[in-house]
């Protein structure tokens, strides 16, 4: 029996993982602190964002995402920086996209500069999403869809 493809999203605390998770996953919307990574419906893996943060927790994002069939760096775009270093997706030798969150409450300036520091942070597909009201989630659907059935078929 084949293992159902899964994604790995990879960001800082509050960027908005879980509720992307939920929202992709179909589960209502609810805030709460992610303490451990979480396997959401079989397919999302939710990290907490202390793995990014601290230095010490990286190794665990690296073991974790073993388990992964694609990288996703959130972004939130009211952040006033990153905490990707440069390349940061390209560690993990598989391909990795880029996900702006909370363009609902960014103006257009927040969102292009968390569009580059994901580019720069090695995410070669980028979207930007609400996941609290839905705007910008179906590109999003519509890839994950894609790359995991041709993954599952070899095609990805």
């Amino acid at each position: 029996m084949e293992r159902q493809k899964r994604v790995i999203l990879i960001g800082r605390t509050s960027a908005g993982k879980t509720t992307l998770s939920q929202r992709l996953s179909g589960q209502a919307l609810q805030y709460r602190k992610t303490q451990a990574v979480e396997i959401v419906s079989r397919s999302v893996i939710d990290t907490p964002g202390e793995y990014l943060e601290r230095r010490s927790g990286r190794g665990a994002l690296m073991v974790t995402a073993a388990d992964a069939d694609l990288i996703v760096l959130v972004q939130d775009a009211t952040e006033g920086g990153t905490m990707f270093p440069p390349a940061y997706g390209s560690q993990f030798a598989k391909e990795a996209v880029g996900v702006v969150t909370k363009i609902d409450r960014a103006d257009p300036g927040q969102v292009g500069r968390a569009r580059e520091y994901l580019k720069m942070a090695g995410a070669g597909r980028i979207f930007a999403l609400s996941s609290v009201t839905g705007e910008g989630m179906e590109p999003l659907r519509r890839y994950l869809e894609a790359r995991t059935e041709g993954a599952a078929s070899g095609e990805g």
